[in-house]
């Protein structure tokens, strides 16, 4: 019996097929030649550089005005007034718009139908006719009266002494982004699914609670990138705060100060200098805030080892062998 398996097991050996040596050989990766993508890629360079080379040289640019003005002491207070408005416009909007948010969301009719006539209103109406009529504010309403309405006023101030032209610009400001934050924020609350909030419920925690450690953390993660945006563009938003008039921020000074040089264009580059680092340094913290809120969400990063030896075109990969029998 035993000398009939050991006759088999020969067999099977002889019949297993052989591994063949070429096999074994690691394979190496032969990375893609682009000839089009170059050749598109080296256009696009010599182009970007023919237009530096031609702005460096251009006289209209008056590069030697730009270097005298950029840190202008006018314009570097005028530069620190855009950084205020931006900063108390979007505190306000923020808060503001949370508020809508929950507004919007209410059961009651009354409530989201007041939070639906702000959104109706300021996102409906263009922001430079908003400020315009913030302008003209002490006209429309000579006095702020607080009391009990129809009744003698407890306080009555003159609007024109109770409100500048700073504080008139930052309230319009916030009250118009107010209603995208208001969505933004709509939006993020929403995509946190329904089960979260009945679980906390069932778990015994208050609406705030809940608010603040389940639904909050996760809706961080949609509202911070279009909030990001906003704010880059509030930032730009308050060039037009001329029409309020208010005209110490950046652009409207730099203009100014182009009016008396009779030469705008160099105050123009000088601007858009300020704007250009301000947005820079946005768009980094907005990045830092994305990265730290989208922690645990999406797909396993590689490691770096793994990557490195991915990215690598001359890695090589053993390619197993195969023995015995099918």
């Amino acid at each position: 019996m035993s000398s009939t398996r050991t006759n088999d097991h020969a067999a099977a050996a002889a019949l297993a097929p052989s591994p063949d040596p070429a096999a074994a050989l690691p394979i190496k990766a032969i990375k893609l030649r682009h000839p089009v993508r170059l050749a598109f890629a080296v256009l696009l360079v010599l182009v970007f550089a023919s237009i530096l080379i031609d702005a460096a040289f251009r006289p209209a640019y008056d590069w030697p005005s730009v270097g005298k003005y950029i840190f202008d002491r006018r314009i570097s207070q005028a530069a620190v007034v855009t950084l205020e408005l931006t900063v108390y416009s979007m505190v306000i909007a923020i808060v503001l718009g949370v508020l809508l948010a929950v507004m919007r969301l209410s059961p009651n009719p009354v409530v989201k139908a007041l939070a639906w006539f702000h959104l109706w209103v300021f996102r409906g109406t263009p922001v430079y006719v908003q400020l315009t009529v913030w302008g003209l504010i002490s006209l429309i309403y000579s006095s702020i009266d607080i009391g009990i309405p129809f009744l003698k006023p407890w306080v009555s101030l003159e609007t024109s002494a109770a409100l500048s032209t700073f504080t008139i610009a930052i309230i319009a400001l916030a009250l118009n982004e107010a209603a995208y934050m208001a969505e933004i924020v709509r939006a993020g609350l929403l995509s946190v699914d329904r089960g979260q909030e009945e679980a906390a419920t069932a778990l015994g925690m208050s609406w705030a609670q809940t608010m603040t450690r389940i639904i909050l953390p996760q809706s961080m993660r949609v509202i911070i990138p279009p909030t990001g945006n906003e704010v880059i563009s509030m930032l730009k938003t308050t060039s037009l705060v001329t029409a309020v008039p208010f005209s110490f921020e950046l652009f409207t000074r730099s203009r100014d100060i182009s009016a008396e040089t009779f030469n705008p264009i160099p105050l123009l580059i000088v601007a858009s200098i300020w704007y250009l680092f301000f947005t820079s340094i946005l768009m980094v913290g907005q990045h830092f805030l994305e990265k730290r809120f989208a922690r645990g969400v999406g797909a396993r990063q590689p490691d770096k080892k793994d990557a490195a030896a991915g990215d690598d075109p001359t890695r090589t990969i053993p390619t197993p062998t195969t023995g015995g029998l099918r």
